[in-house]
């Protein structure tokens, strides 16, 4: 049976590694034509070269607007129009609030929130045109919480409010919205996180079932296409976090925090003194980080017309 993304233009944030990268793959099995967009532009060129000559890569920031209108535009003029975006891209700063630098706070909320925001809002016109669908990365963390993990869940929590509000505004432009929540995945992203804290990876053992569990990226990614391919609301990587959300109102409530709080009492200064042991504020493999802030500049891009 044939895909519904047979012949469709999915444009994919962060898809140089990770649950983007994943995506990419499968769409472009189900025939999708896949704009990559990132910050590596080495890892976007070789997986642009593996999917074949009818998908491009283009390297942009998320957190810089001109460059995301940019990108947009040229997707539209490299593939026709965009049908399909997966706003993936997303980082976590190791640490607490009280020694984390402001900036690293900030630039995981910019990148994981506001960068979702300036993606919609670089392709709305595109998307709208071809009554398209948007699949927006929240997590598992907009409804669970953790010490050391301010600035994600509260990133996480704001997309999951932003596509809540962005269906019911799209709805008339036959435009879909869905949020995906995966828990804890085998990227990059988490691998760091585990590595870099021996606390934070001991107390993922001991949280309940499911959020003790680590998923596939190629799980999650399969989860995310047939989201996409059946326009849906809500993905849930897996499933069973589904029942997570449905529990929030008691385990963000007093009774359901004071586990969390007896532990966080001993937790939370370990984590600090590991944190500054450390001496950075992202994990090893995040891109555009541990470093000054990239600068803004015009994205670029390969297509088959440039092979």
């Amino acid at each position: 049976m044939s895909s519904p993304l047979v012949g469709k233009t999915v444009f994919i944030t962060g898809a140089a590694r990770g649950i983007g990268e994943a995506t990419a793959r499968l769409a472009a099995e189900r025939g999708a034509r896949i704009a990559l967009v990132g910050l590596e532009p080495e890892r976007l060129r070789r997986l642009a070269d593996e999917l074949g000559p009818e998908h491009g890569w283009y390297e942009a920031d998320v957190t810089d607007q001109a460059a995301m209108e940019k990108v947009a535009v040229d997707v539209v003029r490299d593939f026709g129009g965009i049908d399909v975006v997966v706003a993936n891209a997303g980082v976590a700063n190791n640490g607490t609030v009280a020694i984390n630098p402001a900036e690293a706070i900030v630039r995981t909320i910019d990148v994981n929130l506001i960068g979702v925001v300036r993606t919609v809002k670089s392709t709305l016109p595109m998307v709208t045109a071809r009554r398209g669908y948007y699949s927006l990365i929240s997590s598992a963390a907009a409804f669970t919480v953790l010490p050391g993990m301010a600035a994600y869940c509260a990133s996480k929590a704001g997309v999951e409010q932003f596509g809540n509000a962005l269906r019911f505004e799209l709805a008339y432009r036959h435009v879909g919205v869905g949020t995906v929540h995966p828990g804890w995945i085998d990227t990059d992203l988490v691998r760091d996180i585990k590595q870099d804290s021996s606390v934070f990876a001991e107390t993922l053992k001991k949280l309940p079932w499911p959020l003790n569990t680590t998923t596939s990226v190629d799980e999650c990614a399969l989860a995310i296409v047939d989201g996409i391919e059946r326009r849906r609301r809500r993905v849930y990587v897996p499933r069973a976090v589904g029942l997570v959300e449905k529990l929030r109102p008691i385990t963000l409530g007093p009774i359901g925090a004071l586990p969390i709080m007896a532990q966080a009492r001993q937790m939370v200064p370990k984590i600090e003194r590991e944190m500054e042991k450390l001496g950075r504020s992202f994990g090893k493999t995040s891109a555009g980080l541990n470093k000054k802030p990239p600068r803004t500049s015009a994205p670029r891009k390969r297509t088959a017309a440039a092979r």
